[in-house]
């Protein structure tokens, strides 16, 4: 007997999620920004590891010696190791600077004035 094969569930969609998001992307919202500038550069490095995973593939198909194919393999994870710790530094960069800028626009936003304006005083 055979089994059927059952697709894994998929998570329902939220319309108030979807909402949320788009209205905040819509007016500006700090989240919204640092969400899109985590997932641009999630999507940059994902399609430059799928290239190095291609070039990689090919480059394994030609080995000629055991000998070929150890030192493309070592390589090819050194390599990858270092990417994937350039991007998580590069991610936390990102984080930073964004937070950093979200609070210091907040400062400026929450902050009162004490000193009179100069224009202000009657004569």
């Amino acid at each position: 007997m055979t089994k059927s094969l059952k697709t894994p569930p998929v998570a329902p969609e939220t319309p108030a999620l979807t909402s949320a998001l788009t209205s905040g992307m819509a007016a500006g919202s700090p989240a919204a920004r640092v969400w899109l500038d985590i997932m641009a550069e999630s999507t940059r490095f994902v399609s430059e590891r799928l290239q190095n995973d291609l070039e990689t593939q090919t480059a394994l198909l030609r080995c000629q010696s055991p000998a070929d194919l150890m030192q493309l393999q070592s390589d090819f994870f050194r390599r990858a190791v270092h990417q994937y710790t350039s991007e998580a530094l590069r991610l936390c960069e990102i984080m930073t600077k964004e937070a950093t800028d979200i609070a210091t626009d907040m400062a400026k936003d929450t902050s009162t004035r004490t000193r009179r304006g100069y224009d202000d005083v009657p004569v």
